[in-house]
């Protein structure tokens, strides 16, 4: 496989990007000037070294580079440590941090789990969260599954909901007293990271 042929392929395996979408981005590329080219391969570094993960919630953020780093969010002393939002992925986080409408902390998944997937703890962060949750010196009261309206994140909460029960009843956590769902503001099929911020608040609100 050629060099134009592998590049096409490394972006057909971006989130929503299919082959002819990925082979458009190529050749936009190579219609770039090779200062463009070279400002945007040193920018990708530059995010690369200037990215931490949150050894608390998962997410990216832009931070020193140490693995103990803690990001903003979750290191700022007025937000409600009791409740803990667990989303799929960063992009969700953003979203609904954008609605306002909540001052928790938040668990980033990784990502969600595909319907007669065997082996759930590869695809997504489900032991960290169990470890977060039994954590003694953060305890959170209530989680709250806010995933896609979709089969693969309704399996995903599925899953995560019953390992939390589980939890709950083998009393390994003794502050977690409730695990909730978004209310159907969110219509079946929709995407938190394309949610308005009011259908949000609803979804909120209306949790169960």
């Amino acid at each position: 496989m050629d060099s134009l042929n592998r590049l096409e392929e490394i972006f057909a395996h971006f989130p929503g990007i299919g082959p002819r979408q990925a082979k458009r981005f190529v050749y936009y590329l190579l219609n770039k000037s090779p200062a463009s080219i070279k400002e945007f391969t040193q920018l990708i570094e530059e995010v690369k070294k200037s990215t931490a993960e949150c050894s608390s919630c998962h997410r990216f953020f832009i931070g020193t580079n140490v693995k103990a780093a803690v990001c903003p969010v979750c290191s700022d002393s007025s937000r409600d440590t009791s409740l803990l939002m667990v989303v799929a992925r960063d992009s969700d986080f953003e979203s609904i941090e954008k609605s306002g409408a909540y001052r928790g902390l938040y668990f980033i998944l990784g990502g969600t789990v595909p319907i007669l997937d065997k082996e759930p703890e590869k695809r997504i962060r489900l032991n960290a969260l169990v470890q977060r949750l039994t954590d003694k010196e953060s305890p959170v009261k209530e989680v709250i599954l806010s995933l896609n309206a979709t089969p693969d994140g309704e399996n995903t909460a599925e899953i995560v909901g019953k390992s939390l029960e589980e939890l709950m009843s083998s009393r390994k956590t003794l502050y977690l007293s409730k695990v909730s769902v978004l209310g159907r503001g969110l219509s079946t099929g929709a995407e938190l990271e394309y949610v308005d911020a009011d259908t949000i608040k609803s979804a909120l609100q209306n949790r169960h």
